[in-house]
């Protein structure tokens, strides 16, 4: 599998990014800016061509572009986030996105959507129920895929649900019970282990700060590549919220 990596390089307000289930750290602009660079040599290394959304400035958050579209297929929805200070950075990502020639629909008021909620696997789209997705949102999602399952998910503790669980390439998913009931979950090490990127085939990308999964995903036959995201982690960031992969 390839295809193309939406990203966006971090503004110099990164700092400034909301803070909901953690301690506020200082983060360091210039190591970020190394390790997103890092970042996506590493995608464009597995087959996925970086397609770089505008760096804005006055957007602190908007390096975590995942929260801001949700692409199935040919279809990409732009979303409305939760937090109303971060609805600016869709349009600059709607502009990217209909330039690649897919079809752009909206989450529409009242309903709320980030990104971060939506996990997907196979036809089905896990969907969170959490302070930034309302349940107008995720009615509104199923009527825009009317072609995949969307199936809503309690969580606690977490922003996203993708700070909770992601798929690995086989379907299984990975993720902390502490925050999600879903059946089947393999249970990585605490915090990062939960969070990965599958690149196709037997490839998966994670955070360096997760060694333990990163071995017991080999162990199960995974490649792993691991990234070090150590200033996006003090901001409730993870390797997923930092693109937008869309396949071939």
């Amino acid at each position: 599998m390839s295809g193309i990596a939406l990203v966006r390089k971090p503004g110099s307000r990164l700092a400034e990014g909301i803070v909901t289930h953690i301690e506020r750290e200082p983060v360091d602009h210039e190591r970020a800016l190394v390790q997103h660079d890092a970042y996506v040599e590493a995608l464009a290394a597995h087959g996925w061509r970086p397609v770089h959304v505008p760096v804005a400035e006055d957007l602190p958050d908007s390096p975590f572009v995942e929260d801001t579209v949700v692409v199935s297929g040919r279809v990409a929805v732009l979303t409305r986030p939760g937090a109303p200070e971060r609805r600016p950075e869709v349009e600059s990502v709607a502009a990217v996105v209909r330039e690649l020639g897919l079809k752009a629909v909206r989450i529409a008021r009242p309903g709320t959507l980030d990104g971060g909620d939506v996990l997907q696997s196979g036809p089905t789209v896990y969907v969170g129920r959490s302070a930034r997705t309302n349940p107008e949102g995720i009615t509104q999602l199923t009527a825009l895929l009317p072609e995949r399952q969307v199936v809503p998910v309690d969580m606690r503790g977490v922003l996203h649900l993708k700070s909770a669980v992601t798929a690995l390439p086989d379907g299984t998913l990975i993720g902390d019970p502490r925050h999600v009931d879903l059946p089947g979950l393999l249970v990585p090490e605490e915090e990062a282990g939960a969070h990965v990127v599958p690149l196709g085939g037997d490839r998966v990308l994670l955070a360096a700060s997760a060694p333990a999964t990163a071995a017991m995903l080999e162990r199960r036959g995974f490649a792993t590549i691991k990234v070090d995201i150590s200033e996006y982690e003090k901001l409730e960031g993870c390797v997923t919220c930092l693109s937008v992969l869309i396949a071939d």
